[in-house]
Parts: C-alpha cells; sequence; structure tokens
C-alpha cells in the first residue's frame, strides 16, 4: 500500500513502512539529523530532526516515525513541513544544547572539513551561547588511546552511532555507555584500554561518528620527521584501494582511480623512492597460493592437514581469530599481509640492489585500513631486528598531509614509478575489494594446477556485496569449494558453517570491513546524509575492477617482476628464505589482557 506525502509542498509516494525521513530523502529535502545511521542507529536521540505534522501537536521525530502512523482516519495523504518557525527553534535549541558540552579544536580535528556537526552550526547559523558558558569540563574529558585508534570523550555527542556500529558491524560489542548523567562517556566497559577490550580496530565506528570523537593515531608528523631526514633513504608503498578513494576528498567522484596523481604527489611531499602494494598482493598470491596448493593436494592423498585455509591479508580478521576463534590459528595462512611482505622485501633485498643499508632505509605505507598500524607494531613484523614497516597512515592521513604541503593534487600530472616493485597485475589491484583475495588466488591456483593458462579469468561468483559469498569450481579434475565473508559481525556465521560441515571447504577469504580494504575504517569519511543514498563498497571496488579489466596481465604469476624476484633472491615460493621474510606465526590473544 502507498501514501502521498506532501513535504514542504513536495508531494512523493511512499511504501506503507517509510518513514517521514524516508520521504524527505525521496523529495529531496534535507533534515537534519546526528544520531540517524540507515540501518545502524535509528534511536532518535538527537530530536535534530523533527519536523511538524498537519493535524498533530507535538513535533515528530522523522527519523524513526512512520508515515502510516501519522496518517488522520480516512485519509491517505501526510503534510509535513520541516521549516516553520516552531520546527527551527527546536532544531536551534538541541544544536546548542548539543555544541555546549563539545571542545571546539576545529583547526587541529581531522573532521573538520566533513564533520557533521560544524555543518549543521553553519547551516543554522549557531552562535553557540551556551557553548560559551564553557559547560564542558575538560576535567570529565576522558581519553582512550591505542597505537592505533583514539577515543576523545570532548567531542562525542552521545549519538550512539558507534556503538551501534561495533555491534552491527563488527559484531564485537567493545563500546558502550559508560556512567550516567553528566558524566555520561562511550568507551569499553569497565575503562579498559582499546588496546585490551576486544576490539579488532576495524573502524567501523570512526566511519559511523559525526564528529572526530574516534579518529585514527595521527601518525603525520612521525612520516613528515623520517622523510625530512636525509640520513634516510625513504620509500613509499600504498594499499590496492588508497587509489580509488583518495580523490574523494579533494572533491573527485567516487571510485576515480587517482594512482598517478598520488606517485606525484608522493615525490613532492619528499619521498626518496615509489613503489606500490600491489606487487606485493601478486607476491602473497604466489605464496599463499603454493601454500593452499601444498595444503589442497595433501588432503586429496589422504594425509591430515588442516583445510580450509584461512587468508591473513586483513589485521582486523587477525585481531579477530586469535581473540574470538583461536582454535582455528592451524587453518590461518602463514603468509604476512602484502603491507608487511612489501616492507620485508625492500628492506632485505631492494635496499642491496640499491646499494644502501637496510638499516637507514624507511618504508611509510599509506593504507585503507587502521589496522595496518597494529600490525606493523607487532613483534612478530621484523626480520633480524629490522621493522618491515616504519609507519603507517591511513588514506585520510595522507590527504591532511598533502593539503598542508597547498599541493594542487587535482592538477597533478599523472607520472609512473620506475621502480620493479611498483609493477602489478590486474590480480594484484583486486585484492582491495571483497572476493578480490580469493579471486586472485583462484586464477592461480587453476593455472598452476591444471598447468594451463585460463583466457576467461573473472571468477564473478565471488564478487559484490553479499555477507557470504561461495563458489565450486572443478580445478584438476576435483570439485574445490570456496567461500568469502567480510564484515567481522558475519564471521561468527561463517564458522558455524564451518563447524556443521568441517569437510565442504577447502579455502576461504575473510576481511574485516564490510566491503573489504575499500570500506577501510581508514578510507574518507563519506557522511551518513551521503552515504544513506549510495553504496560506498560498490562505487569504489567498480574502479578496482576497471583497473583490473584493462590490464594487460591480470594473473599474479605473469608478473614479471615477481618472478624475477624468485629466480634473484627468493628462489620458490614457500623456500626457506621466502618463510623467513614473508611469513609470520600468530597467537591467542586473551580479551581483557594483554
Amino acid at each position: 500500500m502507498e501514501f502521498k506525502v506532501i513535504i514542504n509542498g513536495i508531494e512523493v509516494m511512499v511504501d506503507e513502512n517509510a518513514t517521514i525521513l524516508d520521504a524527505a530523502n525521496i523529495a529531496k529535502v534535507d533534515i537534519p539529523r546526528l544520531c540517524f545511521l540507515k540501518g545502524i542507529n535509528e534511536n532518535s536521540s538527537c530530536r535534530l530532526c523533527v519536523v511538524e505534522v498537519e493535524g498533530i501537536k507535538t513535533l515528530k521525530n522523522s527519523c524513526s516515525v512512520k508515515v502510516k502512523d501519522c496518517l488522520q482516519r480516512g485519509s491517505d495523504t501526510l503534510v509535513v513541513k520541516t521549516n516553520t518557525p516552531r520546527v527551527l527553534d527546536a532544531v536551534k535549541h538541541n544544536l546548542e544544547l548539543i555544541a555546549g558540552n563539545h571542545l571546539f579544536e576545529c583547526w587541529k580535528c581531522p573532521r573538520e572539513h566533513n564533520c557533521e556537526l560544524l555543518r549543521l552550526l553553519r547551516k543554522f547559523n549557531i552562535t553557540n551561547v551556551i557553548g560559551e558558558d564553557a559547560t564542558f569540563s575538560m576535567k570529565d574529558r576522558v581519553q582512550n588511546i591505542s597505537n592505533a585508534m583514539q577515543l576523545d570523550s570532548s567531542k562525542c555527542v552521545l549519538c550512539g552511532r558507534c556503538i551501534a556500529a561495533c555491534e552491527k558491524l563488527a559484531g564485537t560489542k567493545v563500546l558502550g555507555f559508560n556512567y550516567r548523567g553528566s558524566k555520561t562517556y562511550v568507551g569499553p566497559a569497565l575503562n579498559y584500554l582499546i588496546a585490551d577490550s576486544g576490539c579488532i580496530y576495524c573502524g567501523k565506528c570512526i566511519q559511523a561518528c559525526p564528529t572526530g570523537a574516534i579518529k585514527e593515531k595521527d601518525d603525520i608528523a612521525l612520516a613528515e620527521s623520517l622523510v625530512a631526514n636525509k640520513e634516510f633513504y625513504t620509500i613509499f608503498c600504498m594499499a590496492p584501494s588508497v587509489r580509488v578513494a583518495l580523490g574523494e576528498e579533494f572533491g573527485m567522484k567516487m571510485g576515480t582511480n587517482v594512482e598517478g596523481k598520488i606517485y606525484t604527489a608522493i615525490k613532492e611531499l619528499g619521498f626518496d623512492d615509489v613503489t606500490d602494494v600491489n606487487f606485493a598482493a601478486d607476491l602473497t598470491i604466489m605464496e599463499e597460493g603454493t601454500e593452499f596448493i601444498g595444503r589442497f593436494t595433501k588432503a586429496l592423498k589422504g594425509e591430515e592437514v588442516k583445510l580450509p585455509l584461512l587468508t591473513s591479508c586483513s589485521p582486523g580478521w587477525i585481531r579477530y581469530i586469535e581473540t574470538y576463534y583461536p582454535e582455528y590459528l592451524d587453518n590461518l595462512s602463514s603468509c604476512k599481509s602484502p603491507q608487511q611482505m612489501q616492507g620485508a622485501i625492500i628492506k632485505n633485498y631492494y635496499a642491496e640492489k640499491l646499494g644502501l643499508d637496510k638499516n637507514k632505509v624507511k618504508v611509510i605505507s599509506v593504507m585503507p585500513c587502521i589496522a595496518k598500524k597494529f600490525e606493523a607494531s607487532r613483534p612478530e613484523m621484523e626480520v633480524d631486528g629490522v621493522r618491515d614497516i616504519d609507519c603507517v597512515l591511513t588514506t585520510r592521513e595522507l590527504a591532511r598531509w598533502i593539503k598542508r604541503h597547498d599541493i594542487d593534487f587535482r592538477n597533478l600530472e599523472d607520472s609512473i614509478p620506475e621502480s620493479a616493485l611498483a609493477k602489478y597485475t590486474g590480480a594484484g589491484v583486486i585484492f582491495g575489494a571483497t572476493g578480490g583475495v580469493m579471486e586472485a588466488a583462484l586464477r592461480t591456483v587453476r593455472d598452476i594446477l591444471e598447468s594451463k593458462d585460463y583466457k576467461d579469468v573473472d571468477i564473478t561468483p565471488v564478487r559484490g556485496t553479499d555477507n557470504i559469498k561461495e563458489a565450486t569450481l572443478t580445478v584438476a579434475g576435483h570439485e574445490v569449494t570456496v567461500a568469502v565473508v567480510h564484515g567481522a559481525v558475519n564471521f561468527k556465521e561463517m564458522f558455524d558453517k564451518i563447524k556443521e560441515n568441517p569437510n565442504k571447504y577447502a579455502f576461504i577469504e575473510f576481511m574485516g570491513c564490510t566491503g573489504g580494504c575499500v570500506n577501510g575504517g581508514g578510507q574518507p569519511i563519506v557522511p551518513s546524509y551521503i552515504a544513506d543514498t549510495i553504496d560506498v563498497r560498490a562505487e569504489r571496488a567498480k574502479g578496482l575492477y576497471n583497473i583490473d579489466e584493462e590490464a594487460t596481465l591480470r594473473k599474479s604469476h605473469e608478473n614479471k617482476f615477481v618472478m624475477d624476484l624468485y629466480k634473484e633472491f627468493l628462489e620458490e615460493p614457500n623456500s626457506h628464505i621466502a618463510h623467513k621474510l614473508l611469513h609470520t606465526t600468530y597467537v591467542k590473544r586473551d580479551k581483557y589482557n594483554k
């Protein structure tokens, strides 16, 4: 059944389950909101989305009140106004109350250019009379800082969006409201440090936050100091998904490939060399693919072996399995992530090729993921005392760094790095989308096991944004069932499937963020009023698949430079030297305990 809504004089038709806010979105009428996050947080706590409904005395929350519940008996038409003096006074008053409990440090806040609170304060011309009375007390400020992220109660508007995102997207329920009344703040239960709370650093809370109350640990100053120190040879590398997201920070269309401009900007920032983690993604396929082939062929012979093999590229996923399902650690691939592989190869191979002391080589990576900061700091991520990666920046941090140097990013000329460690195939670039690691691995595994050169490389059943995707392929005469799961909230269901049918799956890709790395916690934040109207995951993924489709080479084992690396240095996939540099072990991580 449909109903007519006349909102500010604009007529639209909506279905029986539509809210007033849904009708406003259809009519393209902007209604302010802070707490609302479609499908995640719809608790009407901020009271900024109030509207006047004809025939009803009280103002109604447009985000939670359905059209059908406001209709007068016998009527199928609802008349709504969002811009009456009464509505505007209510919105302004509520904004003043919220602003009065917010510490304004906009000049140093990473959200200054897309803060949802600041946007509304400007839009409604709030002078912040209450805030000028300094009702926010610094003595009540709570900060919770780890080596990947930090929470700051002085910026929190208590909207609950981060709490809902932690529950519904990560599934870990780490965050909650602590204390009551004016002392209420958001954080882990019992005031635990975020590092010890069971948090997996997926960053869904950061993406959900409308202000700067939750953010990544800022490492721009560290990166600048490394680049400025002329004793060091600084090398840049970036993850696959960064190239289709960074442009958004400069007003470019979502999914635009700005790879060439990034390479140019990095040189202008003063780096000595430019490489690309896509190279290590291809290298990862050679290592992980070989690991899978080894386990799979042993299983066919009836030997005891741990299957399914679980991918190890996502550090958020790694924290998850270490904390919540350590009994499956033996199923986990021993491969380091592409970021760590890139650093290890740069330090232990590339440095010597350049005639440099590896202790003087510093690698700065740009990642879509705040968990990468934690990963790079893990004690396992070094070889002979030399760290694989020296500094990790998010995509957002790179954007801020570029802006601080007044680089006209949109008008930069594209450039191509000369380094062999910047060359990649289409398989390497799709790592950034959910299903990409699995598809890239299958392209190579199938060719190797069957000694064929398949021309049709697209394996579409593992693509898309379904929470769990499965595919059964015939490889070397045997049926192989694989699965792809993204978004940590879906991991439990995947493990339940494994337990119900332990012999069904051979290979499973896990990604901590829904959509994969394109929607990582370190990517550009899309405000809720925009995210409600577009699937960010799909739009950014399109950019990666376009690069793959246009690539001359689309299989990792076709990367000449990776194969040269084996001939010159690594010998063969899974060799002794490869295991020393490119593989690691993971350990059980107790929740609420270091």
